[in-house]
Order: C-alpha cells, then structure tokens, then sequence
C-alpha cells in the first residue's frame, strides 16, 4: 500500500517541492486568467470539514476544485459526526473510503493529525490552531510574484505569535529567509519551534525593531476566532503593535505588507495601508486560490 502525502504543516514540503508549487500556483493562474481549461481531475471529490467557518477558505477550495473538474462537499459540524462523539478515527475511515482528498480547518491540530492517521487519502490542514500552512503558500506565492526569491531577504511579523506567526517562522526556514517577530510579552510564539529556527528569527518586543530593512511586513488580527473573550485585553497589550505608514517607512523601500484577512481596520492595521492602490493583500486573498489548486494537484498526483 502507497504512502499517502498530507499536509498538515508547511515542512510536510522540501524546500524543492515548495519551490515548485509556487511556480505551478503562478502558471494555474496564468491558464485561469486567459480562460484555458484545465480540468485535470474530472469526476474527484474532495470533503470540506468545517469545525471553523471561514469566507476565503470555502470560496477558495470549493471554486478551485472545480475548476481542476473535481467537486467540493462541504461538511459543517451539523453534518458530520466529529460533533456528536463518533471518534475520529472512524469518521476518517468512512469519509476516506468516498473521496479522493480531505479538507478540515478545526482548532485542535491534534484533531486533524489523528484524521490523517486513519485516512486513505491526503489530508490538507486548512487551519488549526498550531499551523496556518495554505495561507503561507499564498503569501508566498504573492511575495514571490511581486519580488521575486525569498532568499536572504528580511520577512517581519507584528502581532500575534500565532498559528500564522508559526507557518511564516516554518517558511523562512524551508525558503531561506530571515524573519523578525515582534511581539508583546506573553503572546510569543511556540518557545520550542523559535529555539528549531533560531538561525533565521529573531524575536523582539519593538515593531520598529523589526520592520527595519524588512523586504515584507506581515500581521493578523489581535484576536483571533475563539478568542473573543480576550478581546479587551489583546487591545491593551497589542497597541503600539498596528502596520501602518509609519511602521512601512522603516522597512526597505521594496517592501510589500500581507494580510491573511478578515482585517480589523484601525486595529492590527491601519485602513489607508488597507486601501492603498500599492496593497498587494487582495492578490494574496485571490492566490489562496491557485495555491490550493497546485497543492491539491501535488497531493493528488502522488
């Protein structure tokens, strides 16, 4: 029996292999735009587990599947059984046995590794609350349309050391970049995956720190889905930490500034960054799409 490929983490790729989807995603796109067909995968389903809702991730998988001639299930947690205690290892046995690839966005990663264990098909993390990897494939994507190889650039996180904080420190490590974390005290990143990529971040408590020379700026909301209660006090500890103009100066005068989206305006960035004609962030909204595509056609192809 074949090994079956998941991705449940950026590192499930090679630095080769994450190369290469890049540059598929960017030719996907180029067949999309000019309206050439490309439906590699008539007749494939995927299953859509959403223990999350999400606009961009529906929209993105969904379309994309169809596109590649294939159809998307989705599946709320009304509709399945991972809600009402059927073990998810069954649930995997089931549903692996009736499609041809898995989709789940869940917050306990521990939930998605058990499901790929006990699935017959690949398994695609689409957010957990450990690792964000088919938002970095976009933002990679974006960054490489825009400015071409990563490598021995500056990449700054400012915000939240989170599920996307820990995809982006997995990413300069597979792409060769250096990324700066700034960060309030308390709300750091995994302390075991920055002390693995010690040779390409830096963590410091100053956005101007770390936006300083930055080829690319990145953030995310302050609190996240799940975290509403904490709210007020993600407000208190995250203000001097918002992507602005001021914060954009500081940076190489290339740079390029990412949003995963939604976006809280007047919060973790300003809204005339989020307007500005030069904002690169709905290409990178859009290129969800056709990173997703080339993954699933990788996974699909193993």
């Amino acid at each position: 029996m074949k090994t079956v490929r998941h991705f449940l983490r950026l590192t499930d790729l090679s630095t080769a292999e994450l190369k290469n989807l890049i540059h598929r995603a960017i030719e996907l796109k180029e067949l999309q735009r000019n309206g050439r067909e490309h439906a590699f995968f008539p007749g494939a389903t995927m299953a859509m587990i959403f223990e999350k809702a999400s606009t961009r991730t529906r929209v993105s998988f969904e379309a994309g599947m169809a596109q590649l001639g294939g159809h998307a299930l989705f599946l709320s947690p009304n509709d399945t059984q991972l809600g009402r205690g059927e073990p998810i290892e069954d649930t995997a046995r089931v549903i692996s046995r009736m499609v041809d690839i898995v989709m789940i966005r869940t917050s306990g990663h521990d939930r998605i590794e058990t499901f790929a264990q006990h699935s017959q098909v690949p398994v695609i993390n689409a957010l957990s609350d450990e690792s964000h990897p088919c938002q970095l494939l976009a933002d990679m994507m974006t960054w490489y349309e825009h400015r071409g190889d990563m490598a021995g650039k500056t990449a700054a996180w400012i915000g939240d050391g989170n599920n996307m904080c820990h995809s982006f420190v997995r990413a300069a490590g597979l792409l060769g970049f250096h990324l700066n974390i700034a960060c309030p005290e308390g709300y750091e990143p995994n302390a075991e995956l920055l002390k693995a990529y010690a040779h390409c971040t830096t963590l410091t408590r100053s956005p101007t720190e770390a936006a300083r020379n930055a080829h690319l700026l990145a953030t995310d909301v302050w609190a996240s889905m799940g975290q509403e209660a904490e709210s007020n006090a993600r407000m208190a500890a995250f203000s001097g930490f918002q992507l602005n103009s001021d914060l954009l100066s500081m940076a190489n005068s290339e740079a390029i500034y990412l949003h995963c989206l939604p976006a809280h305006r007047g919060e973790e960035i300003s809204a005339e960054l989020m307007d500005s004609p030069i904002s690169v962030i709905w290409d990178e909204a859009e290129n969800r799409l056709h990173a997703q595509k080339a993954l699933i056609e990788f996974l699909l192809n193993q």
